[in-house]
């Protein structure tokens, strides 16, 4: 069968072996992606039970700039108010600063947001970005804070919204402290994608028909506890690992996530184009961070008398979690120095009129 020896002899070709085994590698490859996204969307519950991030009173308001606003409030004590403001991540929400929340109130006012698309916010599939949400803090704090102006204390990447609205609307703030915040890594060594790289990852992973099975497994548990476990030194907090994956397990949960994922809500320019305008006094809390780096922290708070940095040690990313004795110790000592300084600057400025 000279026709069957020259099949035998195709079938054992190395390149004929080769591509059937690509081939079937494709084919379960393609068959695996198909059974996720037909689990997540079969499988996976997206309206899991969200209780609150704590006791506290919750409100909402409607920002013109990004809709309804969701926060807490504890109002019990009188004083200049405390806002506080979470990062962003893909389970994000108010439950991340909760520990500074929990140890302020009764204290003095103290306010907690979810941001626009975490935690009881609005999570419409809209376009989200660095504007949107500095503009849903500066609303926040024109409306809904009756105190008058606020020591406000935010948390990574939110430190980059938080410091854009103090710059648009100085009014608004007292004091500034950024737990961990992105944006001061050297410039060189720093890889933050660009504007069109960001767009294309945007595109690809809000492609509609795997959107919402890639997002699910990037929340998975053992998702977020691996994410989690790289902005604790000791053990994750068990408490702020359940709120995580039950905020991430809700309706609209990926849009605003997948944003950050791509990269579109970083501001490679943030340190020149905003940090170092701004004139009012600032605190960074720091030590260890597996997603930020500190390259030119150093510098800028050499350079800019405004900026005051206290290493929180041994952290990594979280201290409050760890450390809330020193953090509050370092958060009090900062804003007593600047009343301080503030007074005497009154001191002198009555003096010469």
């Amino acid at each position: 069968m000279p026709g069957g020896n020259k099949k035998l002899q195709e079938l054992n070709d190395p390149l004929v072996i080769g591509a059937m085994g690509t081939g079937a590698l494709l084919a379960a490859l393609v068959a695996a992606v198909g059974g996720w996204i037909g689990y997540s969307a079969l499988r996976i519950n997206h309206r899991a039970p969200l209780p609150p991030a704590t006791n506290a009173e919750r409100r909402t308001f409607i920002s013109p700039a990004a809709g309804m606003v969701s926060y807490y409030v504890d109002r019990k004590a009188a004083g200049r108010p405390l806002v506080l403001i979470h990062s962003i991540n893909a389970a994000a929400s108010a439950y991340e600063i909760m520990p500074i929340f929990e140890h302020y109130r009764g204290k003095r006012p103290v306010y907690a947001l979810d941001l626009p698309g975490f935690g009881f916010s609005d999570r419409s599939d809209r376009v989200y970005s660095p504007l949107l949400y500095a503009d849903a803090i500066a609303d926040f704090l024109r409306t809904q804070v009756r105190e008058g102006s606020a020591d406000v204390v935010a948390l990574s990447l939110g430190s980059e919204f938080a410091a854009r609205a103090a710059k648009g609307h100085p009014a608004l703030f007292n004091s500034l402290a950024l737990i961990s915040p992105s944006g001061f890594a050297d410039q060189s060594a720093q890889k933050a994608p660009r504007r069109a790289r960001s767009e294309f990852l945007y595109r690809l992973f809000s492609f509609p028909l795997w959107s919402q099975a890639f997002y699910d497994l990037l929340v998975t548990p053992p998702s977020i506890n691996y994410f989690l476990k790289g902005s604790f030194e000791g053990t994750v907090d068990p408490g702020l690992k359940h709120y995580a994956y039950a905020t991430a397990h809700q309706p609209g949960a990926r849009f605003a996530p997948l944003y950050f994922i791509s990269g579109m809500l970083f501001s490679p320019d943030i340190r020149q184009t905003v940090y170092e305008q701004l004139v009012l006094p600032v605190l960074v809390l720091f030590d260890r961070d597996r997603f930020v780096r500190f390259d030119t922290l150093p510098q800028m708070a050499q350079e800019h008398p405004n900026w005051h940095t206290v290493r929180i040690a041994p952290t990594k990313g979280l201290p409050h979690f760890e450390k809330m004795a020193d953090v509050a110790q370092a958060l009090d000592s900062f804003w007593q120095n600047t009343d301080t300084r503030q007074q005497a600057n009154q001191e002198i400025s009555n003096l010469n009129v």
